[in-house]
């Protein structure tokens, strides 16, 4: 079984991030998440999904004010973290390794840990800044995956795209799950 970390933000996109975890859920995976304030509010308003509604759903949910938590320490192993969506404000924060709550804690561990970190901004357009820091964690070793589904799956609904999107995800995670029709 794998254990993976889920961080939600403030960016638009909460979608993806529940869908993600539903399917990782649903393949046996331990899910440990953490949400960030304005990632609690996006979650409410895009999904109306509540912070009780989401810790039914994974293994654990930690306080994002708790830089205590389990983590926040290399120690936790985990097999990777995704930041789902991921706004430009905490990827500046990873980026030059400002860690003053637990999300970014644990991104600067797991990236410290030589683990797989997954970014997954969904701002448009960006700016050299955004540009610069997302280039940074990239060469950090972390994986930038802007929300930018593809259509050549001839999606129907919007469940196609944000599968498609989070099919992909679990790609580069290694994560066998078929949720999209795949170039042939």
């Amino acid at each position: 079984m794998k254990r993976l970390i889920v961080g939600i933000t403030g960016a638009s996109g909460s979608c993806y991030a529940v869908r993600l975890i539903d399917v990782l859920r649903d393949l046996g995976m331990e899910v440990h998440a953490v949400l960030t304030a304005s990632g609690r509010q996006v979650l409410d308003y895009e999904c109306g999904v509540t912070e009780e509604d989401l810790a039914r759903r994974v293994t654990v949910l930690y306080p994002n004010e708790d830089v205590g938590a389990a983590l926040a320490s290399g120690s936790f192993r985990t097999d990777a973290m995704v930041v789902l969506p991921c706004s430009m404000k905490t990827a500046g924060a990873i980026a030059h390794g400002v860690t003053d709550d637990l999300l970014t804690r644990a991104a600067d561990v797991t990236l410290k840990e030589g683990r797989s970190l997954l970014l997954v901004p969904r701002e448009t357009p960006m700016h050299e800044i955004h540009l610069e820091n997302l280039l940074r964690l990239a060469r950090a070793g972390a994986i930038v995956m802007p929300a930018a589904p593809g259509f050549y799956h001839r999606p129907e609904t919007l469940d196609d795209l944000v599968n498609m999107m989070v099919g992909k995800i679990l790609d580069r995670l290694g994560i066998e799950a078929e949720l999209f029709t795949r170039w042939r």
